[in-house]
């Protein structure tokens, strides 16, 4: 109840959360929400075409999760740097950023564009899945490096507290997508009916556009970013090795981790196409669950480390404990709904009767669960990577993960041959693992770093 009291008494406080939290919140309900709407426009189309999409997809996520966990590092800076008001700073965090960006996903682009069958063959033998699979991932490789160059320009953005032009542009391109991909899948007002490859043109178009747009619109507002091109991408070896030893280990930790939800996918697929059908509608109703916390954990991340690079490190512990306070709460509430709603929200899926049983499951265990993820979500995204405590967070995410997770999987899909839902079951203890940890850690205040005055110490 004290923590609660101070929320309420710390006018300050709450408008800084709403102004920040409030379009990030918006933000990712609409891409959500889309991106729901997307698969249920596939979902229309039957078990193969959901799982063929849904495992396409698992690529580009591995290369999102990276690109996340590089805007992930760069907000780091970037936030303590505002906190400081240098604006240099900013500018040569936002180059490196976007050339470490642009080398990534030119590697993914290449496989993707290159070799999709040997792609999507890691994840399922099922050659109906992988052929149209591939047509899908073709040609949505062809927007990775634009994709993960606008991330690292919103990051930045975010960090300064600039969220309109982000949000904006970001809400555009996926309501373009979404258009796009209705015509192109149905073949409406007289475009072709391409089935998945509409989904995938679709995709593509629109992230190409978020990047220029996002580009001109910087520019044209005078944005602090809007420096001149050898503001930005300046060769200042001593601050690389510091940003690189900063934001490695998180890029590392979205890498592995998404490489092991990647690995999740295929033991799924490995169970049968049903279950990795049931598993990705599941997954496009879980991230309606997620996306308010997520937006939550980027704000807590801002206002915890501008409080760090202002030297103000009582008030960032503060932050940090109402967030926590906020979160479980509203997680709670979630879980609740989710509960309540999600059978309506299966039936909308032309899909058979096991894979909706299935989805059906899982969905519930989701929203029983859901309280643990979300309070792992805003002490590693929103508080310990604000302080710059990548290197624990990476460990403990990618060893419960990789040591407790995948075993279990294993275990329950291949020895005990179990459903898949229960499999999904014993996948979430390493949450529960990963949780007790994190909150031993917050409470010993060991997160907190200025990485500005290093960084300052090397210029």
């Amino acid at each position: 109840m004290s923590i609660l009291k101070a929320i309420i008494a710390d006018k300050d406080f709450l408008r800084l959360l709403f102004r920040l939290a409030l379009p990030l919140i918006v933000q990712q309900w609409i891409q959500a929400s889309l991106g729901f709407v997307d698969l249920l426009m596939v979902g229309q189309l039957g078990d193969v075409a959901v799982a063929a999409v849904g495992l396409s997809n698992q690529f580009f996520f591995l290369l999102n999760l990276v690109t996340f966990g590089l805007g992930s590092g760069t907000a780091i800076f970037t936030a303590q740097f505002w906190g400081k008001h240098d604006l240099a700073g900013i500018r040569k965090t936002l180059g490196f950023s976007l050339m470490v960006s642009l080398f990534i996903s030119l590697i993914f682009s290449l496989l993707a564009v290159l070799a999709p069958q040997r792609i999507l063959g890691l994840y399922t033998s099922d050659p109906a899945v992988v052929e149209a699979g591939a047509g899908f991932l073709r040609i949505v490789g062809l927007c990775f490096i634009f994709s993960s160059c606008s991330f690292s320009l919103i990051a930045v953005l975010r960090s300064m507290e600039q969220i309109r032009i982000p949000i904006l542009v970001t809400i555009g391109a996926l309501s373009l997508n979404t258009l796009l991909g209705y015509l192109l899948i149905f073949g409406h007002l007289g475009l072709p009916q391409m089935g998945i490859r509409g989904a995938a043109t679709g995709t593509a178009i629109a992230y190409i556009l978020e990047f220029l747009v996002l580009v001109l619109l910087v520019r044209r507002a005078g944005s602090p970013l809007a420096g001149r091109l050898s503001e930005i991408f300046t060769l200042d070896w001593g601050f690389f090795g510091r940003f690189l030893r900063t934001t490695s280990p998180v890029v590392l930790n979205e890498f592995l981790w998404a490489l092991a939800t990647t690995v999740y996918a295929g033991i799924y697929a490995r169970i049968g196409t049903e279950s990795i059908a049931a598993v990705n509608i599941s997954s496009s109703i879980e991230q309606m669950g997620y996306v308010t916390f997520i937006g939550l954990a980027n704000a807590c991340a801002i206002m915890v480390g501008n409080r760090i690079g202002a030297g103000e490190s009582g008030r960032a512990f503060e932050y940090s404990k109402r967030f926590i306070a906020i979160c479980l709460a509203g997680s709670l509430l979630l879980g609740l709904i989710l509960l309540l709603v999600s059978p309506a929200l299966l039936n909308l899926y032309a899909i058979s009767e096991n894979a909706h049983f299935y989805a059906r499951n899982i969905l519930r265990i989701f929203s029983f669960t859901l309280w643990v993820r979300i309070i792992n979500i805003v002490i590693i995204i929103g508080i310990l990577r604000s302080g710059g405590d990548t290197r624990f967070s990476f460990l403990v995410d990618v060893l419960s993960i990789w040591l407790v997770g995948i075993p279990m999987a294993l275990l329950g899909a291949f020895v005990l041959h179990l459903p898949v839902y229960w499999v999904y079951l014993m996948v979430i203890s390493e949450e529960l693992i990963k949780m007790i940890v994190m909150l031993w850690r917050f409470a010993s205040k060991r997160w907190m770093n200025d990485l500005t005055q290093t960084a300052a110490a090397l210029d």
